[in-house]
């Protein structure tokens, strides 16, 4: 009971759901109390002691129908089968017709001609564990658990006995061959089985590691959700950081001299200190972002990971922009990350990028929103189509801002060559950074918030 219950905890958190030493003790606990004869009470124990939300009710349940739906070899009889059960006594007692031969064969194959499922199916969870099979992390892993089990149940011997029957009675080998074919079958079942619940936190790492590192530009529409659902998470990363609050108040270095003020009526004798507090800005940001048809996607994944950081930076101010630019706060607050996209995309999306005027509508209509305080990012390929970028209007922002960090999605060796306007824009920026992949973006956006700690 309790290996399989530290099994079903493994593939728990597997499944996403968070269980800690303490709640594990406690469903041991509770377990031991009902046993697990009525599997209905059993997992009805195991979602109060260890689900704290509906989400990971569902998939608590989910993991333990999978975990307690252990696979049996197949007992269907095929009516040649049947037919072979009624002459095998005739067959063996025939004389040279192979009389007693069942009685010479190994154990896994009296098995299987017997359909003896409840002895295969602990025979085949003995071998599963001697295999460790709870081990297995990759898909690629699969055919090498398969032949561990097979082996600890005694494939070789198995072997011998279908090519000794072969040739002394083929009825029987026949028989004893779709047996084995089952048996193959059901141990795959089981490893895809153990797969599911063990392997997909591991196969799910890999996965948001290799979409991570991938270009967002070349994201393919299968993949979109997946990223943002990679986004969310790298937003919750990053509100659990910089949101944690501070038991204390950083009082910095000791003030000596304020210090010997307060305590001069003590002889200067330091009951009371001073300590030289550092000034912290209230963080604000504001985002333009290009929206043209070179650089679409990746815009769409800055913003929505900026507008998941509301509990980090409270005013935050995003605009999006092709040949003119338009604010868009409130779509992105009000809408889901779909819809907002589309209106976005539907209002100034797809067209030819025009950093110049672009530039101008924000310095006409939003130019105060920028302040001492405020971080302006721009994400944008810098491309400015052969019209008139507007660097001096990002000057006139720059010395309005704290700082400008200009976040561009194509690759350094393409910065100034055709229509590129990046190093002319790279003189008022206090960072120019690459940011053409979610782990990039991460980054950026994390040493950006940095910056107000």
């Amino acid at each position: 009971m309790r290996e399989n219950l530290h099994r079903f905890f493994r593939a728990a958190r597997g499944a996403g759901v968070h269980v800690s030493p303490a709640e594990s003790i406690d469903a041991m606990r509770a377990v031991a109390k009902v046993g697990f004869e009525e599997r209905t009470i059993l997992r009805d124990t195991l979602l109060l002691t260890l689900a704290k939300s509906e989400d990971e009710k569902k998939a608590l349940g989910a993991c333990f129908d999978l975990f307690f739906s252990q696979p049996e070899p197949s007992g269907e009889k095929s009516e040649r089968d049947a037919a072979n059960e009624n002459q095998a006594p005739q067959d063996q007692a025939a004389p040279g017709a192979g009389g007693g031969q069942s009685q010479n064969l190994g154990s896994l194959a009296q098995m299987l001609l017997s359909q003896d499922t409840s002895e295969l199916a602990a025979r085949m969870a003995n071998a599963a564990s001697a295999a460790g099979l709870p081990d297995i992390r990759f898909f690629t892993q699969r055919g090498i658990f398969q032949s561990r089990i097979l082996e600890q149940m005694g494939i070789h011997r198995l072997n011998d006995d279908l090519d000794a029957l072969t040739s002394s009675n083929p009825a029987l080998a026949e028989r004893l061959a779709a047996a084995t074919d089952a048996l193959r079958e059901t141990v795959r079942e089981r490893v895809s089985q153990a797969l599911l619940l063990y392997g997909r936190e591991e196969s799910e790492n890999l996965r948001n590691e290799i979409l991570r590192n991938a270009p967002l530009g070349r994201i393919e529409p299968r993949q979109i959700e997946q990223m943002r659902t990679l986004i969310r998470q790298m937003a919750r990363r990053l509100r659990e950081r910089f949101s944690k609050p501070r038991k204390r108040q950083r009082r910095g270095h000791l003030d000596v001299r304020r210090t010997l003020r307060k305590n001069a009526a003590w002889g200067s004798v330091p009951f009371l200190t001073a300590w030289k507090r550092k000034h912290r800005d209230k963080p604000k940001i504001v985002a333009l972002c290009d929206v043209s048809g070179s650089v679409a996607r990746v815009s769409d994944f800055l913003l929505l990971l900026i507008h998941s950081l509301h509990e980090v930076v409270s005013d935050v101010r995003s605009f999006a922009f092709s040949g003119h630019l338009i604010e868009v706060s409130d779509v992105l607050e009000s809408k889901s990350a779909e819809e907002a996209m589309r209106d976005i995309m539907a209002r100034v999306g797809f067209g030819s990028s025009d950093y110049g005027s672009s530039f101008a509508d924000f310095e006409r209509q939003w130019m105060e929103t920028v302040t001492p305080q405020t971080t302006v990012i721009v994400l944008g390929d810098a491309r400015s189509n052969n019209l008139d970028p507007g660097a001096d209007i990002l000057r006139r922002i720059s010395e309005r801002a704290k700082r400008v960090v200009w976040l561009n999605p194509e690759g350094r060796m393409t910065w100034g060559w055709g229509d590129s306007e990046m190093p002319r824009y790279a003189t008022f920026c206090n960072v120019v950074r690459q940011c053409a992949t979610a782990q990039q973006l991460e980054r950026a956006v994390s040493d950006i918030v940095a910056t107000y700690q």
